[in-house]
């Protein structure tokens, strides 16, 4: 009997990890054949139409990556200072649990909501409009439980042993954070960095209320930051690649939405790809060479 209940728990699980491997395969595989054929190099860097067959994504593409710079830019450096305040600093209290209560909220919040939250205090509060730094604090608050949680987790991983010899050594509870806990726990730290960034670089339900459906067409060769078409203008509106994907298939005004549709669908996948792979790869080299250094030492 135990061996018949061993091997039918075991048929199960393999036939859910088939189940979920080939929808993923034949999700990712639909989206590429029918998006790689429509890419080229003109597809990746001509300005998209309205009106006229043959336009690209250069600019949606610009204000994805620009989008997801700025918004790291901001959470990074919050995300992970709230980590370790939570893994050193914060007693276990009430205070504290309802802290982290209030991380879980936010990392369940629907996208859509956070990007009402968004429209209401950075568009119309603040007066900044439907532009990339409503779109970026919008994400902030997004994806900002992601990178506390992340943070504190690979913080708490060090083996205690560390943080004693550095405070037995006579330093400072930040210096001991600073010099062996940050440095230990970085590729952890890290590859969630990345991980967010594929997931901001995907998101639209946010970005519909904050940083707006249109983008003036950019000039390139303008880098003055006030200007209205300049690419690093924080303050005008910018259609990301996702949001541009949802508008060519709801407005379908050009004639060849569906080719548009399907080659940047295409391009949002392999770019969401390469952050999860790379996620893995330099958690683990990074992991290997702090591995070696203290085996060497």
């Amino acid at each position: 009997m135990t061996r018949l209940t061993d091997r039918m728990a075991t048929i199960i699980m393999t036939l859910c990890v088939v189940l979920m491997v080939g929808t993923l395969i034949s999700l990712l595989g639909y989206i590429l054949y029918h998006g790689l054929a429509s890419i080229s190099w003109h597809f990746l860097t001509s300005h998209s139409s309205s009106f006229l067959a043959g336009g690209g994504i250069v600019d949606q593409l610009w204000n994805s990556f620009y989008l997801l710079v700025l918004t790291l830019i901001i959470s990074t450096p919050i995300g992970v200072s709230g980590g370790i305040f939570l893994a050193e600093y914060a007693k276990q209290n009430r205070v504290t649990a309802a802290i982290r209560t209030c991380v879980e909220v936010l990392s369940s919040l629907p996208s859509i909501v956070v990007g009402l939250f968004g429209m209401l205090v950075f568009v119309n509060w603040f007066g900044w409009g439907f532009s990339i730094l409503s779109g970026a604090l919008a994400l902030t608050v997004f994806n900002l439980p992601v990178i506390v949680r992340v943070s504190e987790d690979a913080i708490r991983s060090v083996p205690h042993a560390q943080k004693e010899a550095g405070l037995a050594l006579g330093l400072t509870k930040w210096q001991t954070v600073w010099t062996i806990l940050l440095p230990s726990a970085f590729p952890g730290i890290l590859t969630g960095i990345i991980l967010s960034a594929g997931r901001i670089f995907g998101e639209s339900a946010a970005l519909l209320f904050t940083a707006g459906l249109s983008s003036p067409e950019l000039y390139f060769n303008d880098w003055n930051p006030t200007s209205p078409h300049s690419p690093l203008n924080p303050m005008r509106s910018a259609e990301t690649l996702s949001v541009h994907i949802w508008a060519v298939n709801t407005q379908g005004i050009i004639p060849d939405v569906k080719q548009v549709a399907n080659g940047a669908s295409a391009v949002l996948v392999i770019v969401v790809l390469i952050f999860n792979l790379g996620a893995r790869i330099i958690g683990s080299f990074i992991h290997a060479r702090m591995q070696g250094k203290n085996s060497r030492a």
